[in-house]
């Protein structure tokens, strides 16, 4: 594992503690090179309501699972309550997006406003020289590459990082593949070796979106059109639907499948077409960022879309406009276009 050596005195490390696997071995890890480590779980908002969340109280087995796997490795633990937070940052900018007629990115938002945003920035006032988390990344000096385990990596959900806080983070498990972590857990004796990998979205965990957003957005009747102008159905909300969406829509005519291929917020109109509709090579970028210094545009780069796809040749322009060397599919308004160069993640922005 490549950080930084311990030589003269003991570092202090916060460890972000998410009762997962990942977050635990960083914590085993950082220890067993000699440092200070503190383990803390960050509380997150969750659901009043059953409606639409597989299991509301998740975090509380998240929490005891991180308790756990700190009193294994014998260092302090701590709870920092940040729901009150991550409600007016994460969830309620979900519900904007979507009312906006957008797919936002909830775990991008979580990565900025919460574990890079108040959790790092506590934590250093604390006192820790670092902050660490289980993110399948790495760092090289001050500069953000991914991860070892391509499958596992998550760069693209850290597009918003600044070079500045990068001196300050460490990714312990971005050197090694899952199945290594897996066992590094077994041999640390932690007890979460075998818990499965969370789903869903950032802290909250599984989550029926449609159920979820219909307890915040009121159902409003549209109608579902084909580009060629026929109505096929009826739709009980356009901000339930996202771009490339298949299954879920009530159409009971024509020969399909058919698939949303675009959307009418003011009218409350979905238009939907064949999958080779979906295909497209010009987007515009917005609140575009970057994590060290900003490239002289136009600069050929390589371009995610979404997360976990392979990564795209493209040319972003002065003016947001990022050119694909082949079509994308589904390219979604409030999605992240995260931009590369030979492994190492540059910045990125909201796709328009």
């Amino acid at each position: 594992m490549k950080v930084l050596k311990n030589k003269k005195l003991k570092k202090l490390i916060y460890v972000a503690m998410s009762g997962g696997v990942d977050s635990s071995v960083a914590a085993a890890l950082l220890k067993k090179r000699g440092f200070d480590v503190v383990g803390v779980f960050m509380k997150p908002w969750s659901p009043t309501r059953r409606v639409g969340h597989v299991d509301n109280c998740i975090w509380k087995e998240d929490r005891k699972d991180a308790m756990r796997a700190a009193s294994a490795l014998g260092i302090p633990f701590e709870t920092w309550d940040f729901s009150k937070q991550y409600k007016k940052s994460v969830t309620d900018y979900m519900v904007r997006e979507y009312k906006a007629g957008r797919t936002p990115n909830p775990d991008v938002m979580c990565n900025k406003e919460i574990k890079f945003g108040l959790f790092f920035k506590r934590a250093i006032k604390e006192g820790a020289d670092f902050i660490a988390t289980g993110h399948y990344v790495r760092v090289k000096k001050g500069r953000l590459f991914v991860a070892k385990d391509k499958n596992k990596d998550q760069s693209y959900f850290l597009w918003t990082l600044k070079q500045k806080q990068l001196t300050k983070c460490l990714f312990p498990v971005g050197d090694y593949i899952k199945p290594e972590v897996r066992k590094l857990a077994k041999k640390f004796g932690l007890p979460n070796h075998g818990k499965k990998d969370s789903q869903g979205v950032c802290f909250i965990g599984p989550l029926d979106m449609k159920g979820f957003l219909q307890t915040k957005i009121k159902t409003r009747t549209g109608k579902i059109i084909h580009l060629d102008g026929r109505v096929l159905g009826a739709h009980d909300g356009v901000y339930y639907y996202t771009i490339g969406q298949r299954h879920g829509l009530d159409i009971s005519i024509g020969s399909g499948p058919y698939y949303v291929v675009s959307k009418d917020i003011k009218k409350n109109i979905i238009y939907v077409g064949k999958e080779k509709n979906l295909y497209s090579k010009n987007l515009k970028i917005s609140d575009i960022s970057w994590i060290g210094e900003k490239l002289k545009l136009p600069a050929r780069l390589d371009v995610r879309l979404r997360y976990r796809v392979g990564l795209k040749g493209a040319v972003l322009k002065k003016n947001g406009e990022l050119e694909l060397k082949t079509s994308e599919r589904a390219v979604t308004s409030g999605q992240s276009a995260v931009f590369y160069r030979k492994g190492e993640l540059l910045g990125g922005g909201i796709i328009k």
